[in-house]
């Protein structure tokens, strides 16, 4: 079945691709040549590109031929998208254009016939009979060139230029060209300046007043990697810090890669500064990238791991879990050892990477669930395909008596590149309604 179904997914992935090359490539060109070269290579080296990025990232292979692979290859993971969605807007507009195209030169052929037969002037007198001798032109007269009447009809020449099918296919492949790039770039742009803060505030009934206006700030996702790095760590650092947090929640997937070669990039976040500490919980990325190094190597850096485990804070319970992505290591997520013994009176904040371990948290009693792991849907309209696989894509719902908030994310996993879906660090403001 795994055979079929991969076999299935290339041949669609494969019919795609022919159909961006038609339209983009054979439709737009008049004839073999050039352009039609180049567009072939691009159309056939993107996607080779983004399948050897991907297979490197998973494969471990040296982390500079990633580096190499990951960022065309990505990139075109997200162009192609953007591709197929605008020329199939575009299907809709070629009939449309062919026919304003058909009318406009059916009118243009009309005035042109119009203008050809002129009219003969009122009271014009008449031509002579063809048998009078005086209206007969001498042999001379006809053969000579200045002789010719001037309004004798000329042949016209053969339109040039592309064909009104060739135009068509030009107008609407290069508007959907320039769409895709466009939102591919502008989407890049978001996600590499880093993220913006976004403010949440939640009410917690059992919040005692000392802890009104009790702050923590949220970030998930960040996804260093090949395509992220270090600088981009020190931003997300930076933009967390300046929100001077009384707690910092880093609620997984924090890296791509083996503690060997992101090590250095994930650096920036000794730099965390909180007043009741920074910690963390893994998500499923870190399962595919040696979880238990990185839980030591991010203890190193001075964040606090929270496997199934539970810390009282003066004002009320930080509780974390890990991923589900971890029960094929006999690492999963274990609410009974991280919830099961506590003082249900007091208020409980619990860090969980997958939103849908909310039901679980339910069960528990846990007043506030922080998650992450949906992006928001990262490229629209994937925010459709999470909404099927989450119960929350992103922001504050409420389950029964549990309030759930879910992250977009900092950075972005395979494309560096978000689209209706903006990087957030989330400042999540508790407020007691004893206030």
């Amino acid at each position: 079945m795994v055979i079929v179904f991969l076999v299935l997914a290339l041949a669609v992935f494969g019919g795609l691709h022919w159909y961006l090359w038609r339209r983009l490539v054979r439709d737009t060109t008049a004839r073999p040549g050039l352009a039609r070269r180049v567009g072939t290579v691009v159309v056939v080296v993107g996607p080779v590109l983004m399948f050897a990025g991907v297979a490197s990232e998973r494969a471990g292979a040296p982390f500079w031929l990633q580096q190499v692979l990951t960022w065309p290859g990505f990139l075109w993971m997200a162009l192609s998208i953007y591709l197929l969605l605008a020329l199939l807007v575009g299907e809709v507009v070629r009939p449309l254009l062919r026919r304003i195209l058909e009318r406009r030169a059916a009118t243009d052929a009309a005035t042109v016939g119009v203008r050809e037969v002129a009219p003969v002037p009122a009271g014009a007198p008449a031509l002579e009979a063809e048998s009078s001798p005086e209206a007969e032109p001498s042999s001379e007269a006809q053969s000579s060139p200045e002789a010719q009447p001037e309004d004798t009809e000329k042949p016209v020449p053969a339109a040039t230029g592309p064909s009104r099918r060739l135009f068509v296919s030009r107008v609407v492949g290069g508007a959907a060209a320039a769409a895709a790039v466009g939102t591919v770039g502008y989407g890049t742009y978001g996600v590499l300046r880093g993220p913006k803060v976004k403010r949440v505030t939640v009410p917690l009934a059992k919040l005692p007043r000392a802890a009104h206006g009790y702050r923590i700030a949220v970030v998930s996702d960040i996804h260093l990697g090949p395509v992220l790095g270090r600088g981009f760590a020190q931003k997300v650092v930076d933009t967390i810090n300046s929100t001077q947090p009384d707690l910092i929640a880093v609620v997984g997937d924090l890296v791509d890669g083996s503690v060997k070669d992101l090590g250095p990039a994930a650096a920036p976040l000794a730099q965390l500064k909180a007043r009741h500490g920074s910690f963390f919980v893994t998500g499923n990325h870190e399962y595919f990238s040696g979880a238990e190094e990185w839980v030591s190597h991010v203890r190193e850096l001075g964040l606090r791991p929270l496997e199934n485990a539970r810390t009282e804070l003066a004002d009320f319970d930080l509780a974390g879990v890990n991923d589900i992505a971890g029960e094929d290591e006999g690492q999963g997520p274990d609410f009974a050892k991280a919830l099961g013994d506590r003082d249900r009176a007091r208020a409980c904040v619990l860090l969980a990477h997958q939103p849908v371990q909310i039901h679980d948290a339910v069960d528990h009693g846990v007043d506030l669930q922080l998650s992450g792991h949906s992006h928001g849907g990262q490229l629209w309209p994937g925010n459709f395909l999470a909404g099927l696989a989450n119960p929350t894509v992103a922001g504050l719902e409420r389950y029964g008596d549990t309030q759930l908030y879910v992250s977009r994310g900092a950075g972005a996993w395979g494309p560096p590149t978000r689209v209706g879906a903006p990087s957030d660090i989330t400042v999540v403001e508790l407020a007691s309604r004893q206030a």
